[in-house]
């Protein structure tokens, strides 16, 4: 920094104020500074950085898988805005429960970032505790955490309205195929089912567990299986609503093997709208992880410049139905054609 200076001919507190963004450098110093550090090839230590400033520049991120789409996508637009506060992004990688433990017992977050960003967990008490001992901003991220900053989506007010879509199209028979995966993560599984469940009571449908069915992403068979269930009830569904447009194209993929017309004999409803979804016309409940990404990175950032004070803690974004090919209106009884087949 000293070198900087010189070069400069300023002082090093002048170059430090100007490395650091502040506003108190006018622009013809802060010119000749940063033309100074590039010619010297000047990187900042932020080690040392953060012996003045308090602050690592480092924003971490907590998730439990980089497979999915949804958190390609909010990661993708997430890291740009963090760079374009020149601050780093940390990845915390937790794919399963011991790994899980081990984070919770060494919190690495403590040391290494300004801001925490948590997706898609279901923390028990305890860890939700240690989360907040942090001494940072914790934001969480695709899902809501009463008295905490949380970035999310509606999901029971977009489940809602999908039902909602099928059965403005006639449907009073609709099954839903909930999807589970591995415990201690939140995948808005419930939040869905209580939207579906939702609007069948708002229609005056009575609730019937029998509709309601379940697989794992992924797990061709169980799909099979939770189809061949509905499908062998004494009155099936008209219509499926898969809580993810993956298990959705399972379905569409079964109904298509067990040649089942779809939307003529049985619609099909997603829910995401992935890049998949679009592929195989479907229709689907839209929400975009890229904004939810954006808003909590948005979010991180000015808590991190003044936890006290009152922001938005709590960022709801939208979700919307998007009618593709594989939803109709509900077959007629006597257009009903026999089902024929069963699910392989």
């Amino acid at each position: 920094m000293a070198d900087v200076a010189e070069r400069a001919g300023v002082s090093t507190s002048t170059v430090s104020r100007t490395l650091r963004g502040l506003s108190t450098v006018s622009p013809e110093v802060r010119a000749r500074v940063e033309e100074a550090a590039r010619e010297l090839n000047f990187a900042v230590s932020r080690q040392a950085a953060s012996l003045v400033t308090g602050r690592t520049g480092t924003v971490a991120v907590l998730v439990p898988t980089l497979d999915a789409w949804f958190m390609g996508a909010a990661l993708s637009s997430l890291a740009p805005l963090v760079r374009a506060a020149g601050m780093e992004l940390n990845v915390y990688l937790i794919p399963d429960l011991a790994e899980r433990t081990s984070f919770f017992e060494r919190l690495p977050a403590r040391r290494n970032a300004d801001a925490l960003l948590v997706f898609s967990f279901d923390l028990t008490d305890e860890e939700t505790a240690r989360l907040d001992n942090l001494g940072m901003p914790v934001i969480y991220v695709s899902q809501h955490v009463e008295g905490r900053p949380s970035v999310y989506v509606d999901d029971v007010a977009g489940a809602l309205h999908g039902t909602r879509h099928l059965l403005n199209l006639g449907h009073r028979r609709i099954a839903f195929v909930q999807t589970v995966g591995a415990s201690g993560f939140s995948f808005s599984s419930n939040e869905r089912l209580l939207g579906y469940q939702q609007a069948l009571i708002e229609a005056g449908i009575p609730l019937d567990d029998d509709l309601v069915a379940a697989t794992r992403v992924g797990d061709k068979r169980g799909t099979a299986e939770a189809l061949g269930k509905l499908l062998s009830l004494r009155e099936p569904p008209t219509a499926i609503f898969a809580e993810q447009d993956e298990v959705a194209v399972a379905v569409l993929s079964t109904l298509r093997r067990t040649q089942i017309a779809v939307p003529e004999r049985i619609s099909v409803l997603g829910f995401d709208d992935q890049p998949l979804a679009d592929w195989f016309d479907l229709s689907t409940v839209a929400q975009s992880p890229s904004d939810i990404g954006r808003e909590a990175g948005e979010l991180a950032l000015k808590l991190i410049e003044d936890s006290d004070a009152e922001h938005e803690r709590h960022v709801v974004l939208p979700t919307h139905v998007i009618p593709r090919t594989t939803t109709a209106p509900a077959p007629r009884p006597q257009e009903e054609p026999e089902l024929r087949g069963e699910p392989g």
